[in-house]
């Protein structure tokens, strides 16, 4: 499933030029500084995001504002160091084969040429917090996009746990 899974985000984000970005979509949603973050992920990025966002619009009758903006911003700090497909994919084997190394490459955020695509992908949810503070999101919204990656246990007492019930499922969707 993992591994079906990748390959077609792979697939999708080798063919994302071929895909219009709905920035309307999105600017429904954002304050224009957000918008600012959003137009700086590349584009596959942003065609997920706008996934994300509409499994979230489609799990329940009401989605708060807060969960829109964290669906769409939640990866938004991996526009920190632009990785290609082969540099995520590469990340994703290694942390399922070899999690100790994974995790020796990232323990800090440190980014150099060789340790980019693992570093990211460890380190962009506190990244996209980082940045939707910067730009005045509010605590839930930041809160929501530091937590994502977390698995969904670590957080089951907190008052957000329903809102990052439903990010984690689209993301994983998505």
């Amino acid at each position: 499933m993992a591994i079906t899974y990748r390959l077609k985000q792979g697939i999708q984000a080798l063919f994302a030029f071929t895909q219009p970005v709905d920035s309307a979509l999105a600017a429904q949603y954002l304050s224009p500084a957000q918008q600012a973050l959003f137009h700086k992920m590349t584009r596959s990025e942003q065609l997920h995001s706008l996934n994300v966002l509409r499994t979230v619009l489609a799990q329940a009758p009401e989605t708060p504002p807060d969960l829109a903006v964290a669906a769409l911003l939640h990866d938004c700090g991996k526009s920190r160091y632009a990785l290609n497909v082969a540099q995520r994919t590469l990340s994703v084997m290694v942390e399922k084969l070899l999690p100790a190394l994974f995790h020796r490459w990232t323990r800090d955020d440190t980014l150099t040429i060789w340790r980019a695509p693992f570093v990211v992908r460890q380190h962009h949810p506190a990244w996209s917090a980082h940045m939707l503070a910067e730009v005045g999101s509010s605590a839930q919204v930041v809160w929501l996009a530091a937590h994502h990656a977390d698995a969904l246990s670590q957080n089951a007492q907190h008052p957000l746990y329903s809102l990052l019930a439903r990010l984690k499922a689209a993301d994983d969707a998505n």
